[in-house]
């Protein structure tokens, strides 16, 4: 078995250029805020110009007041793609024998730095490439070349929206397979802005509790998370940047600013997860009295924890009073916004950020296959690879088309279908809320609370305004923590 080769040519240096925006978009997100003044920005600017980084390649590097003003006025005008680095004119090419010696040297011992593999080589062979060369070398043959920055949260957000936090709970095993909670805290006000049970605890289940977050309550201006596999996924790194959203990891073992989420996560375990009774098949009939009859609601399937789920926090969490604001989350979200609007983005917008690409060849006849569907591209592109950037929740949507150095290509045109959904979304879209069924016997308190929710909703979008007047559980002792 050999080794498959880095992928290379225009499609990877369009993948190399994403990652140096993203570097970009973090480094430079607080000091572009549209709502600074000249005089706030100022600042800002010269301490980051002050302070040395840790550059997209790993290694210590510092940038000037005029390069950061550029980059802000770059995102300003062109948002995310304005912070892409420039296509560099061709030039004279490097052998690959000497390419290749340095990527051995770098592999043997990779604390190794490009300087250093520079003076071996020039040492050796009287002359190397350049460092930003043998870096850019590195990179696409995803050698690592340094330790990513570790960022640090806040410990109280000072409005609705300036902070999301977001993490992942352990459940109940339902039909022998473990479950999974992912969800996102607003910092100010504590309002759950995502929930969702998973029978995964992958990037596609955290994309799939995010989307309709964003869609619901706008798109907050940070979000600040751990260091778990769905959140380090390059995915998410990818739908903040294009909604700009400042995406901030905690450091191991030092998980400042996320004890909100924790006590909430103790919340749910207290008075929600003990209320659950999971059963292997759905409930018929059960006496009660006779022993029988299993204690709390019973549950035999993730959409049914889902639906149970999102009644409770709407009903009951959102309305009880937490002892440390000292009103409820509903309420202290609302109040956030009495002389401010959620910053909205449009649908499509969102859409699109939540996007996947892959790659493809088109064949001699004008056509790709994706998921074994078959579309027809632009039959001038036969025998080049392109790239598709696709919904995977949805294969039959429109299937945008990039050809070779980032140049749009117009739309995929789907020709015969056979999967709707990509496998990997498949399991997802399955633990959607579709409802509670079982009927069980008792003192069934989140179904007493299911119930009460159904009665509120008016089938019209939840109207948090509204709700906030409506009957709920609250309390003044013991709230949500």
């Amino acid at each position: 078995m050999t080794d498959a080769k880095p992928q290379r040519g225009p499609l990877a240096r369009k993948d190399r250029a994403e990652k140096t925006a993203l570097f970009r978009y973090q480094l430079i997100r607080g000091a572009a805020d549209k709502t600074l003044t000249g005089r706030q920005r100022g600042p800002m600017v010269r301490a980051l110009a002050a302070a040395e980084h840790t550059g997209p390649d790993g290694q210590p590097v510092r940038y000037s007041r005029e390069t950061l003003d550029r980059w802000i006025s770059a995102w300003h005008r062109d948002g995310f793609d304005g912070l892409k680095p420039r296509e560099r004119a061709a030039g004279p090419a490097t052998p690959e024998t000497v390419l290749s010696l340095a990527a051995t040297l770098k592999l043997e011992r990779p604390q190794r730095t490009a300087a250093q593999v520079r003076r071996i080589m020039t040492e050796t062979l009287g002359d190397a490439p350049s460092e930003s060369t043998l870096l850019r070398h590195f990179r696409t043959l995803e050698i690592p070349t340094g330790t990513a920055a570790a960022a640090t949260g806040r410990f109280e957000a000072g409005r609705p929206n300036e902070i999301w936090v977001g993490d992942g709970l352990h459940g109940p095993r339902i039909g022998g397979r473990k479950t999974y909670l992912f969800a996102f805290l607003d910092d100010h006000s504590r309002l759950v802005t995502a929930a969702r049970w998973a029978f995964a605890e992958d990037a596609v289940r955290l994309s799939a509790a995010l989307r309709p977050a964003l869609q619901t309550h706008g798109i907050p201006d940070a979000v600040y998370v751990d260091n778990g596999s769905a959140f380090v996924d390059s995915s998410l790194a990818r739908i903040c940047a294009r909604l700009g959203m400042k995406l901030i990891h905690s450091r191991p073992y030092r998980p400042q600013g996320r004890g909100k989420i924790e006590r909430f996560f103790n919340t749910v375990t207290s008075q929600f997860l003990s209320e659950v009774t999971v059963l292997d098949a759905p409930v018929q009939t059960i006496v009660p009295g006779t022993g029988e009859d299993p204690a709390g609601t019973a549950v035999t399937s993730i959409q049914e924890l889902n639906a149970l789920f999102t009644s409770w926090v709407q009903m009951v969490y959102h309305r009880t009073v937490h002892s440390t604001t000292s009103m409820t989350p509903l309420a202290r979200w609302d109040a956030g916004w009495e002389k401010r609007r959620p910053d909205r983005k449009d649908p499509d917008v969102i859409a699109e950020a939540f996007r996947w690409s892959v790659t493809r060849k088109v064949t001699k006849t004008g056509t790709v296959s994706l998921q074994g569907n078959t579309y027809q591209v632009d039959p001038a592109l036969a025998g080049a690879r392109i790239e598709l950037i696709y919904d995977p929740f949805d294969l039959t949507a429109p299937v945008a088309v990039t050809a070779a150095g980032g140049v749009p290509a117009g739309k995929a045109v789907l020709l015969q279908i056979r999967r709707h959904v990509h496998p990997k979304a498949v399991n997802a879209a399955k633990d959607a809320d579709t409802g509670a069924k079982n009927a069980a016997s008792g003192i069934d308190y989140l179904r007493l609370v299911e119930t009460r929710h159904k009665t509120a909703m008016t089938g019209a979008p939840i109207s948090f305004e509204k709700m906030a007047a409506g009957a709920g559980a609250t309390g003044t002792t013991g709230g949500p923590r």
